[in-house]
């Protein structure tokens, strides 16, 4: 198995389904996680519930609204 320990991933869709899954699952393995979906308040639930919740961040975004993405 990949050693995700220190590793920085960044899910999005992290408030349900395979991104939620995936989410506790990395954070086991030692991976810090970036959880990105819109619902905010799930994905504060969802990094509270993990592993070393302190070094995950909550990013809520809406990947269909991307006028508000900055690429620089």
């Amino acid at each position: 198995m990949y050693d995700f320990k220190d590793k920085v991933v960044w899910i999005t869709g992290a408030s349900s389904g395979i991104g939620e899954s995936m989410t506790y699952l990395l954070s086991k393995l030692g991976a810090k996680i970036i959880l990105s979906a819109r619902n905010g308040e799930k994905l504060n639930i969802i990094a509270g519930n993990c592993k070393n919740s302190k070094e995950h961040l909550v990013l809520k975004l809406d990947l269909e609204n991307n006028k508000n993405l900055d690429p620089a």
